[in-house]
Parts: C-alpha cells; sequence; structure tokens
C-alpha cells in the first residue's frame, strides 16, 4: 500500500515496489549524481531506479530529470548521458533534452575553461506525453503575411493571408536563480542543493494537470512536495536521509496542514 502526501523515509526503490504499474503522472527530481552533492554517502543504482520509474509511471507520463558531471582529472564524466542512456534502456523516450541554466552560478576557478552554469534537464517519456501546457512568450511583430508557393512557373500565392502568432513557446534553455534566491525558505537551505522553486513549477505545470500525481524519489528539502501542493497536484516522496525528511517536514508544515501530509519511515 503506498499513501499520497507523504515523505517516505526511505531509498526509492522501497518506495516504488510498494506503488502499483501505471501510477505516477510525472517524476521530477534532480539524483545525487558523480559524488557532488553530499547524500551521506548514498550512492544510487541507476538502472533499478529508471526500471522502477518506468513500471509505476502511467503511459503518457513523463520523468524529469536534473543532472550534471563532474570534472575528473580535466575530463567530464558525462554520467549525465549514461544516465541518459539507462532510462532509453529501461523503455522510456528521450522526449528532450533542455538545459537549466543557472543565473547566479556559484564563483569557481574553473582553470582552464568557462564557468560552468548548466545542468541537463532530461524528459523522459513513456510513449507520447498525455499533457502538455506550454509555457509561451509575447512575440512583438503582429503583421499580417502572405503564404506563398514557389511552382515550376513562378511564385504561387496562396487565397488567404495568415496573422502572426502573438505568443509562442518558450526555447528549451531556462534560466533560473539558485541559491539564496531560488527560495523565500530559510530552512530549505539547511539542505546543501535545493530545486529552484520555479524550475519545478515550471515543469509540473507543463507535463500535469490538476489532480496528477507527482513523484519525487530524491526528496532533499521538499521543493516538489512544496510546488505541487501549491499547483493542486497529488504527491509523493522518497528520501533516504532522515536529516533532509526532518527539513522538508519543517518546510512543508508552513503549507500544509499536518494533518493532509506526513512524513514516514
Amino acid at each position: 500500500m503506498i499513501e499520497l502526501n507523504r515523505v517516505y523515509n526511505e531509498n526509492c526503490i522501497e518506495t516504488m515496489a510498494r506503488m502499483p504499474e501505471d501510477f505516477v503522472d510525472m517524476t521530477v527530481t534532480s539524483p545525487p549524481y558523480d559524488d557532488l552533492r553530499d547524500y551521506n554517502g548514498y550512492h544510487f543504482p541507476v538502472e533499478d531506479i529508471a526500471a522502477g520509474l518506468f513500471r509505476v509511471t502511467k503511459p503518457g507520463g513523463v520523468v524529469i530529470w536534473v543532472v550534471g558531471d563532474r570534472t575528473v582529472k580535466g575530463s567530464e564524466s558525462l554520467s549525465s548521458f549514461e544516465h541518459a542512456f539507462r532510462f532509453r534502456e529501461a523503455g522510456f523516450r528521450v522526449h528532450d533534452t533542455m538545459i537549466y541554466a543557472k543565473n547566479n552560478p556559484i564563483p569557481s576557478d574553473c582553470g582552464k575553461r568557462y564557468r560552468q552554469c548548466f545542468e541537463y534537464m532530461f524528459c523522459f517519456s513513456k510513449g507520447q506525453p498525455k499533457t502538455f501546457n506550454p509555457i509561451t512568450q509575447k512575440i512583438k511583430q503582429e503583421k499580417a503575411f502572405k503564404s506563398f508557393r514557389i511552382t515550376k512557373v513562378g511564385r504561387n500565392d496562396l487565397a488567404h493571408d495568415h496573422i502572426a502568432p502573438k505568443e509562442r513557446k518558450l526555447n528549451n534553455i531556462f534560466f533560473y536563480n539558485v541559491g539564496t534566491s531560488s527560495s523565500k525558505d530559510k530552512v530549505a537551505f539547511d539542505h546543501p542543493a535545493i530545486f529552484p522553486e520555479k524550475l519545478v513549477e515550471d515543469q509540473i505545470h507543463t507535463w500535469t494537470d490538476e489532480g496528477d500525481l507527482v513523484y519525487d524519489c530524491f526528496m532533499g528539502s521538499g521543493t516538489t512536495a512544496k510546488i505541487a501542493h501549491l499547483q493542486k497536484r497529488r504527491w509523493i516522496g522518497s528520501e533516504i536521509s532522515e536529516e533532509y525528511v526532518k527539513i522538508a517536514t519543517e518546510r512543508l508544515s508552513q503549507y500544509i496542514d499536518a494533518h493532509n501530509f506526513s512524513a514516514a519511515r
């Protein structure tokens, strides 16, 4: 049995084992890749996690997998692409490779390379995504234009004019603030690497509708749960670190009545 609106203090493989097949509409998460983040020594089997997520994801559901690479002895690890191959082998489509670009990356000495300021944001889908609510931006040009095609005898104008669209979908490079400007919840920063809230907000909005079920298999400070709740989605989280579960619980208590969510071992 699995309960909704709950952070499970355990390995995500254990949590998924209690889920029925075709259960989750969307997973959004960032794994502890390449030892870049301190998750109390936890190392994860990406093949098993990918297989578990494929089993519990509904047809048409997606996994948003935010991951980067470590530089070791002057060479990038390419772990992010290894993850993409593992998810494809599990049965997912690599529906989109988006970029999460950081407006204010942490200053660092990069040696003979440019400052690292982005992570990959893969969208793995179980078949064709069932939901797509694109974020759009306004277009200044609103003039009419005439369609035409080139034939053997020259240009042939079509019968009707077209009005240029007033808005268009965003590009697949997303820019977000990181660090203390990414959330107003001070307790969240007791965690070493929190999700920008706007990143989670944009992705949940895009790939789910109200009432859908969102999962985070590395819940961390609770960002996914908070944003899913505020966007009227149901949610489940797994977090192996008891310390981080306490952080998430304290943070979520500001937004969700204690009777409506819980942390469990």
